[in-house]
């Protein structure tokens, strides 16, 4: 299978699947620099006439900059739920997998509660790992369920997008769909990237994701499973304390 899809690839095959995650990572932390520090931290203090407050020049310029890393930062969602589903394929163990998910998902909520909304626990919006979550149960249970009739596959398909809505995790129905893409046209990378942009329009820059995606090779490479999985939580951690020790917010 993996054969198949190798022939039917759109771009040379040269990055594996660690560094497909480094981009992932560097692109996230990127985007969470400017919505953390930039957002939540310069400009947030200005509007509000803190003390803690820069100049009217460096609130200006930390605007016009945060409009660039969270551009850059589009790039990240795509390509961890093209490396969630990467997984789902090949994960020995998809209990096991879920439950990491979930784990990390609980030990996240604190940081990104505390960088996004300023308190220490809220469930007005959840943090990107249920997204990722939701999204793996969804494919499972249309790996499932298609054995008994395939019309069944918009059952679970249907409580993923409600789950994703309902639970207000970030990116909410519109990350399922993007993983339900990404699932469905695993083996046709051509209609992938076509279905994937067009899931994307409400957010058009995260379709370059779309090139490092089909340069991937099918290699694991260099593990990096259990730091990816701490990075989440210990980098929103980090900024919040950033933040809160500069400007007290």
């Amino acid at each position: 299978m993996i054969s198949k899809y190798h022939k039917r690839g759109l771009l040379p095959p040269v990055l594996s699947g660690s560094t497909l995650k480094w981009i992932a990572l560097l692109t996230m932390l990127t985007d969470h620099i400017g919505a953390v520090i930039l957002e939540c931290g310069i400009i947030q203090s200005y509007n509000q006439h803190l003390a803690t407050a820069l100049s009217y020049e460096a609130s200006l310029l930390a605007y016009q900059t945060d409009r660039v890393l969270r551009q850059i930062g589009r790039i990240a969602f795509p390509i961890f739920c093209f490396l969630l589903v990467e997984g789902f394929f090949h994960t020995s163990n998809r209990k096991k997998y879920a439950l990491r998910l979930f784990l990390f998902a609980l030990i996240s909520e604190i940081p990104f509660d505390l960088c996004f909304r300023g308190t220490f626990l809220e469930f007005s919006y959840q943090n990107v790992m249920f997204t990722l979550l939701f999204g793996f149960l969804t494919i499972w249970g249309i790996e499932q369920i298609r054995r008994i009739h395939p019309a069944l596959c918009l059952v679970p398909a249907f409580l993923g997008l409600l789950a994703g809505y309902l639970f207000h995790a970030d990116y909410n129905w519109k990350g399922i769909v993007l993983i339900l893409v990404l699932y469905l046209f695993y083996f046709y990378p051509l209609e992938k990237t076509i279905a994937g942009c067009l899931a994307l329009l409400w957010e058009p820059v995260a379709c370059l994701a779309f090139i490092p995606i089909n340069l991937y090779n099918f290699r694991k490479g260099k593990g990096i499973k259990y730091f990816f999985y701490l990075f989440y939580p210990a980098h929103l951690l980090l900024l919040y304390l950033i933040r809160y020790a500069i400007f007290q917010i």
